[in-house]
């Protein structure tokens, strides 16, 4: 059994994170936030009593850090005594809170990927180019590390392995769709970090295609799909965190991400990045003055978190699946619908943080109770989907699944076969 959670971050996400650490801290411990800012850490444990969210007795707290010094987070997982560490950071601290992470035998989780800041989109695959170099390490130390366990990538790795597992004899193809149909009513606005979503989109698509990578352009490729809720949605081919880890693990030669997006947005990202806005490079001005573009723009972009109280709509994001069973051609939709509004009521976030920051919590549940404390480094696919699909229908982020016999929530131990046929071994937690 693990205890004790230290929440590094203090955005949209981690809000999320330390309400839902602090609803299940009966199972966790104590909930500590940090960040470079005392302030926003400080609002988020504010938040949490205001909204009566914490269930039992422990301590709540925030922290000034700077996540890139090791020592001094290596410092405060041991003077917290946190055994699970929630790195909900910018993803440009991923590999020094893991070293930290490493380096005091603490649980290491995140929902992104690891980000250069001198580099864009990396060669595929991208986990190669940082988190997986430390695999053996984490092995070494018997660290668990469980790598981008957030909605997407995470959840719908988990999707993609059950179906797998539980609907098929082979898959030829897994597009994962991610919609939102909200609205903030902001002249323009990104649901998550501006720097780390521009960057997203300013260089080649990646995708899994016939067994292999391809490259195309941002807003190259659309496709209008008919998803529950949102109903008949344009979206676009877009390289993602998930594509990486799910081409190697699964064994599927088709491996798709499509991200919608409404044409003001198109518009807007267009000028800027033709103007050379978003350029992660510095400029110099007339006046000396040495600017990142990016930076600039991240600036005076509303913070993503501000957009929750006037958030309305919903999101859609799930997996569907193609292939055969029993020697017939078959697809499945698993997918998860969630509300801005609601998400606000609970928790004071909009439904783009909410959707990120239940998984991770989930994860953090799941390795405190030893279910998924590994002691080693995995992505999602590679653990049992099961308990986690199971644990996020209790905790607000409810699963459905779409098929030829309708449309129903999903309970993956009544659906799963007794022995699922898998396409990689499930990692299971090591005997204490």
């Amino acid at each position: 059994m693990k205890r004790n959670v230290l929440i590094i971050g203090a955005g949209g996400v981690a809000h999320v994170a330390a309400h839902k650490c602090a609803q299940n801290n009966i199972s966790l411990g104590d909930i500590h936030v940090a960040s470079r800012t005392l302030g926003k850490c400080k609002a988020i444990v504010d938040s949490i009593r205001e909204k009566g969210s914490q269930r039992g007795s422990g301590l709540l707290k925030a922290h000034q850090l700077d996540a890139l010094d090791v020592e001094a987070t290596k410092a405060l997982i041991r003077s917290t005594g946190s055994q699970i560490v929630i790195n909900v950071g910018s993803p440009f601290l991923n590999m020094s809170v893991m070293t930290a992470c490493i380096e005091t035998g603490a649980a290491y989780l995140d929902t992104a990927i690891h980000e250069d800041p001198d580099q864009v989109c990396e060669p595929p695959p991208w986990y190669a180019n940082h988190e997986w170099k430390r695999r053996d390490a984490c092995r070494a130390a018997g660290a668990t590390a469980i790598l981008g366990v957030g909605f997407d990538p995470g959840v719908v790795n988990a999707y993609g392995r059950f179906a797998m597992d539980a609907y098929f004899d082979e898959v030829e193809s897994i597009d994962i769709i991610d919609i939102n149909a909200g609205s903030h009513g902001r002249y323009f606005a990104t649901n998550f970090d501006p720097e780390i979503n521009f960057r997203e989109f300013t260089s080649n698509v990646w995708s899994w295609e016939g067994g292999q990578w391809k490259s195309s352009r941002m807003f190259e490729h659309r496709k209008d799909w008919d998803l529950p809720v949102v109903g008949r949605s344009t979206a676009y081919l877009t390289g993602h965190d998930e594509l990486h880890s799910m081409s190697k693990n699964l064994g599927v030669p088709n491996i798709r991400f499509w991200m919608g997006f409404g044409d003001h947005y198109i518009n807007v990202f267009t000028v800027l990045n033709s103007l050379g806005l978003l350029s992660e490079k510095p400029v110099r001005t007339a006046e000396g003055l040495e600017v990142v573009p990016l930076k600039l723009v991240k600036a005076v972009l509303p913070d993503p978190a501000s957009l929750a109280p006037t958030y309305i709509g919903k999101t859609c994001i799930g997996d569907l699946v193609k292939g055969t069973k029993n020697c017939r051609p078959r697809e499945v939709l698993v997918y998860n619908v969630c509300d801005h509004k609601d998400c606000y009521e609970e928790v004071g976030s909009q439904a783009i943080s909410y959707t990120a920051g239940v998984p991770v919590v989930a994860a953090a549940m799941l390795i405190a109770n030893g279910v998924w404390d590994v002691r080693q480094m995995v992505n999602v696919e590679e653990l049992d989907p099961k308990p986690f699909i199971s644990l996020m229908n209790r905790m607000g982020l409810v699963t459905r699944v779409r098929d030829e016999q309708g449309d129903r929530v999903l309970d993956p131990y009544k659906e799963s076969p007794a022995t699922a046929r898998s396409p990689k071994q499930v990692v299971d937690a090591p005997a204490v």
